[in-house]
């Protein structure tokens, strides 16, 4: 085993390690019939992703109509009964992503995540998706008292894996956000989940496939 310039390695969830929106779109869509209004079209939820269950309803109520929090309330249970029921139904990890994984493990590096879905939903994925035992620390929207791009959870995972030096891969300016406060280095994806042009994410390097991540976490820690 060579050495590698990071002891941790984070990542975000969804539009990172796996492709969701089928299920969070089916989710959204679900809720939103339920509450008596029109589906939001698949595209149009991946740029939804990234900020919690809350800010997805949120904004899927207020691109088909009438919005105020009375409503966010009503369909987070029917979201939440739903999502849990079918969290892995078509979500799966993006291409390279197990590869990567496997390299970074073998290379004594801990891996972890950090997102702002739900800790328990997060876990619930990681287990249905055959990852149990592949992260020694899992943060979640709710693990601390706020939420990325506040950079405490992003600390919380460092401090669960074990501190050392850390990097993080995401793919939305709550993830840059995030890693900026909190003075680590980060990898955005081209693909992804995006709420701005990847370019303008801020990131410190942006990789367009998981063959090229190690490369580059070796550039940016040398």
């Amino acid at each position: 085993m060579t050495s590698f310039p990071f002891d941790i390695v984070g990542f975000d969830l969804d539009g990172t390690l796996a492709d969701t929106a089928p299920d969070l779109t089916a989710a959204l869509n679900h809720t939103l019939h339920a509450l008596g209004r029109e589906p939001v079209p698949a595209p149009s939820v991946r740029a939804m992703v990234g900020h919690g269950v809350r800010a997805l309803l949120a904004r899927g109520l207020a691109a088909t109509g009438e919005f105020h929090e009375g409503l966010v309330d009503r369909g987070f249970p029917i979201f939440m009964d739903y999502y849990k029921a079918h969290i892995a139904d078509h979500s799966r990890p993006f291409d390279g992503v197990v590869e990567a994984l496997d390299m970074l493990a073998a290379r004594g590096v801990r891996l972890a995540i950090c997102t702002n879905k739900l800790e328990r939903l997060a876990r619930q994925f990681v287990s249905e998706i055959g990852w149990d035992g592949r992260f020694v620390a899992i943060v979640g929207g709710d693990t601390t008292p706020t939420s990325k791009p506040n950079p405490e959870p992003l600390l919380a995972m460092v401090e669960q894996a074990g501190g050392g030096r850390a990097a993080f891969v995401g793919d939305s300016s709550s993830d840059t956000g995030a890693a900026l406060a909190a003075n680590i280095p980060c990898v955005a994806l081209t693909f992804g989940f995006h709420d701005r042009p990847p370019a303008e994410l801020g990131a410190d390097a942006l990789i367009d496939h998981f063959d090229q991540l190690l490369s580059t976490l070796e550039r940016l820690g040398g």
